[in-house]
């Protein structure tokens, strides 16, 4: 058995508004995966901090300064 996380219809642009695929013209749920499984082009919408893997980790480049909001290039 393969575990298919990413391959989630939730994550699949094949899933329509009214939780119907597609390709397969039947209703879904978060726990179905496909082989049909084309993912959804999506950018984040809120980069900050909180949304940052290094917020609050060693890695981060200003850790004294890093707060919910707080945007950063780096």
């Amino acid at each position: 058995m393969s575990i298919r996380m990413g391959n989630s219809c939730v994550n699949c642009d094949n899933l329509m508004g009214d939780d119907t695929c597609k390709v397969h013209a039947v209703k879904v749920s978060t726990s179905y995966t496909c082989d049909s499984f084309e993912m959804k082009a999506a950018l984040k919408d809120d980069p900050n901090c909180v949304s940052c893997a290094r917020y609050e980790g060693p890695s981060c480049s200003n850790p004294q300064n890093a707060a919910p909001g707080m945007l950063c290039s780096q």
